[in-house]
């Protein structure tokens, strides 16, 4: 077993490291006090491969592989939540579905732009009746002629109200199974179709610069070709890119929980009381081994999730776990991190408050910590009403 990074996944994190320390921590406040999106960094990290990571080049994809794409989303939101936001949702939310189920038309038609930037891509899943259960989903595609007619209304959609907004991938009830249940398909929605608006979210109290919409279809017309894959795989579809969307939360987790480490260390190291380093305590040097020990372990818990993504296999039960456990690692570095400042952890001018802040959000988003388990017990044999 090998468990070093190759060169090139080496290469990855220095340049995103970089990027992000001069690029995005100059503004990153900033931004996040006006809750203002940034088409310029999102262009500025689409010039750097970071949108299309798992695509090949033919479609203007970088085809990094999924281990650089979580440590390019990890480099991120060890700076900035939100732009890593915007990259894990215009990947695996948006590119993503496109990519592995689209047509070789639709591919041609929409990948080339969204991998350079041009336009963003999101996924419309979520409504104000259907979180956690997806498949409650109230808004309807009914098929008409070469139509499809769509009404309902989606939530919490990322990167599907900004001025780079594209393309919406939208899941919708296309009719019933013989027991009832519903068929459920998934529709590409290119903005600016007649029916289709969309309002963008404030007062966010976590990830303010990332962009979030609320979606209205009021007999949105798309043609009968908008149909993604086959009709009636919507849900499977769906499963399919939470696996993949999972994967980026773990990063962000993971990102977010070493910021957290680094600030808490440099502060330690430096804030003096009682006549030495806060750090020489041995209750705060246990918070910051806990720290330590926590983000080792959530990192090689992801780069494997990662590694069996790249090489083909199932990771529903990898993906679950990995995304589970490094958003709460981040939940309980941040605590600490927040701790270890003391009161200055609670004011805008330390970053570590807008870490606390960022994490909340990761045990929520593409599964709660909750459903995170029922998946995982269900992966692991667990059998009984209710599983």
């Amino acid at each position: 077993m090998d468990f070093d990074l190759t060169e090139e996944q080496n290469l990855t994190r220095q340049s995103i490291r970089t990027f992000a320390e001069s690029e995005i921590r100059p503004v990153a406040r900033e931004l996040d006090e006006k809750e203002q999106f940034s088409a310029e960094l999102t262009r500025k990290m689409a010039d750097l491969g970071l949108l299309g990571c798992f695509v090949p080049e033919k479609y203007g994809g970088s085809n990094m592989g999924y281990i650089s794409y979580a440590i390019a989303v990890e480099e991120l939101a060890r700076v900035d939540g939100s732009q890593a936001a915007t990259i894990a949702a215009g990947n695996s939310l948006g590119i993503g579905p496109i990519y592995y189920f689209g047509s070789e038309e639709q591919k041609q038609e929409w990948l080339p732009g969204l991998c350079s930037g041009e336009c963003l891509a999101a996924f419309g899943l979520t409504e104000p009746d259907a979180g956690s259960d997806a498949g409650s989903s109230r808004t309807t595609a009914t098929l008409e002629g070469d139509h499809w007619i769509i009404n309902g209304q989606k939530i919490f959609i990322t990167n599907s109200a900004c001025s780079l907004t594209g393309v919406i991938i939208v899941q919708a009830v296309t009719g019933r199974h013989d027991d009832g249940k519903p068929e459920i398909s998934c529709l590409i929605v290119p903005g600016g179709t007649p029916g289709f608006t969309a309002n963008e979210m404030k007062n966010k109290m976590m990830w303010r610069s990332s962009n979030t919409g609320e979606l209205f279809f009021d007999d949105c017309r798309v043609p009968r070709e908008s149909l993604l894959g086959k009709r009636g795989d919507g849900f499977r579809q769906m499963l399919t890119t939470l696996d993949g969307g999972r994967l980026s939360i773990g990063a962000m987790g993971l990102g977010g929980a070493q910021a957290a480490f680094d600030l808490g260390l440099q502060y330690a190291n430096t804030r003096v009381q009682f006549g030495r380093t806060i750090g020489s305590f041995q209750v705060n040097a246990f918070k910051l081994a806990d720290m330590a020990l926590e983000i080792e372990a959530a990192r090689n818990m992801l780069y494997k999730a990662c590694w069996l993504r790249e090489s083909g296999r199932s990771i529903t039960k990898q993906a679950a776990m990995a995304k589970l456990f490094c958003s709460e690692v981040m939940r309980r570095c941040v605590h600490h991190a927040v701790q270890l400042h003391g009161g200055y952890g609670l004011m805008k001018d330390y970053e570590v408050e807008r870490l606390y802040r960022d994490q909340r959000l990761l045990e929520i988003g593409e599964g709660t910590s909750e459903v995170l388990r029922i998946v995982i017990a269900r992966n692991i044999g667990v059998e009984g009403r209710g599983m």
